[in-house]
């Protein structure tokens, strides 16, 4: 499923129905895999920044879902949000046993769609300070970013996601905006012509 593309209420409800035919038949599963692959393997290869390690994690974020299926609760969101949280969790678990941190990888070109969406001036110097800053920002706060803004999932699904309330997600969100301008404007050379 594309990134942006918000299911309606009658959406979310045929996809649980699409859950609990898996529950019964695991072959039923197919259709769940297909519609979200590419967007959890995105996902996990923009935090691996390795296509190898990034079909693994995917490989076990679908099989963990499979065989957990029984476990998934339905709370008025996409069956995605719980694939995100299951890849998140296998990102992080697999960088652990590394003893080091996730990658995030930012995609120059939806880095210009949301500069070029804020009506700013000079778009190409601006994607570049704001790749930059982000390439060094804290994982916390290009984590919440990334998902409300690369991924764009609504503050409900983030809240799931990370495991945190929706007033958390808000204000995480909010604080990594006011981060990441503080970033952009200490960078040197920021505001000179």
């Amino acid at each position: 499923m594309k990134a942006g593309h918000h299911l309606t209420e009658n959406e979310i409800q045929e996809e649980n129905d699409w859950v609990d035919r898996a529950r019964r038949d695991p072959r039923q599963f197919g259709k769940l895999y297909d519609r979200y692959f590419e967007g959890i393997f995105n996902f996990v290869y923009r935090r691996t920044d390795d296509e190898d390690l990034a079909d693994d994690l995917t490989s076990q974020t679908f099989l963990k879902a499979l065989s957990n299926i029984h476990k998934y609760e339905f709370r008025g969101l996409p069956f995605s949000a719980w694939l995100y949280r299951i890849a998140t969790n296998e990102v992080y678990r697999h960088f652990n046993k590394r003893g080091k941190n996730p990658i995030f990888s930012i995609e120059e070109e939806r880095v210009k769609e949301l500069v070029s969406e804020s009506g700013e001036a000079d778009i190409e110097e601006k994607v570049k300070l704001v790749m930059d800053v982000m390439k060094d920002a804290p994982s916390e706060l290009v984590e919440v970013l990334e998902l409300r803004f690369f991924e764009e999932k609504n503050f409900k699904e983030i809240s799931y996601i990370l495991n945190i309330t929706e007033s958390g997600a808000k204000m995480r969100t909010y604080r990594a905006l006011e981060k990441l301008k503080k970033l952009i404007q200490a960078k040197p050379g920021y505001g000179q012509e």
